[in-house]
């Protein structure tokens, strides 16, 4: 059974997270694939080191940066459909993809405010990841002047132990307003374990240099994510403001260690 990690990076000022950390999961197929071969998304939320999937809530938006530069909406190509959940059966979505050109393919999902009712808050997210076509080219392309996370280490290609970096984009007007962000690592499993370890061991925590760029060790093969949070402005719910936490996540794979 391969591993899937998840890594928070968490940008607002004061966020603790906890160990049950909601995640959006947006995962192809496969990391990488071939031109003119189809694949398929699957996008899900929950908690990742538990795997415990709630209802994912429709996507506002998905898009594809392509290699040539160009964008295209795909929103309405997701199909809904459901994964197990821990008591029954719970919402998901999946979108098929064939790839027509060679090059690295940005996708970005956009969700809806998701209202955190442990928290008393709303959380916002974004989430990408890069599927490689044959061809190394436009890996670290920003996709929006949006919040988002940019690699700095090409995101595929990667073995266990292997040093990831990725950045904070846009970059601040003062160059330390994003030094010293909470980094977040917690691993994701493709079933729910056995035993849960101690808090400390299912989410781990690092802090981000004074550019905003996060460094974590990828100690295990399959899927990482990288998330950043900040302030999103309130939200009314009941006649009363809430806080909405924008955050954006950045997925990357690590193969299995060479033989």
């Amino acid at each position: 059974m391969g591993w899937r990690i998840g890594l928070m990076l968490t940008c607002l000022g004061g966020f603790s997270g906890s160990a049950a950390a909601h995640y959006n999961m947006l995962l192809p197929q496969t990391a990488t694939a071939k031109k003119g071969e189809a694949l398929t998304f699957t996008y899900q939320w929950g908690h990742p080191f538990e795997h415990q999937l709630f209802d994912a809530p429709s996507p506002q938006s998905l898009i594809v940066l392509e290699p040539d530069g160009k964008k295209a909406e795909l929103k309405e190509l997701l199909k809904k459909t459901t994964r197990k959940g821990e008591v029954r059966e719970v919402t998901a979505y999946q979108l098929p993809f064939t790839p027509s050109q060679r090059g690295d393919h940005v996708f970005i999902l956009r969700t809806p405010p998701i209202w955190m009712e442990e928290d008393g808050e709303f959380v916002q997210d974004s989430v990408k990841v890069i599927l490689h076509v044959q061809a190394q080219k436009g890996w670290d392309a920003v996709a929006s002047d949006d919040f988002e996370l940019l690699p700095l280490t090409r995101p595929y290609g990667l073995r266990p132990g292997m040093v990831f970096q990725a950045q904070i984009h846009p970059p601040a007007k003062d160059p330390h307003k994003h030094a010293g962000t909470l980094v977040e690592i917690e691993r994701y499993n493709e079933t729910p374990p056995a035993q849960l370890p101690a808090d400390e061991h299912i989410t781990r925590t690092v802090k981000t240099d004074p550019n905003g760029v996060a460094t974590t060790t990828l100690t295990e093969p399959g899927w990482w994510c990288l998330t950043a949070a900040k302030s999103g402005g309130t939200r009314m719910r009941d006649g009363k403001a809430y806080l909405v936490r924008q955050r954006c996540t950045l997925w990357v794979f690590v193969d299995e260690p060479a033989r």
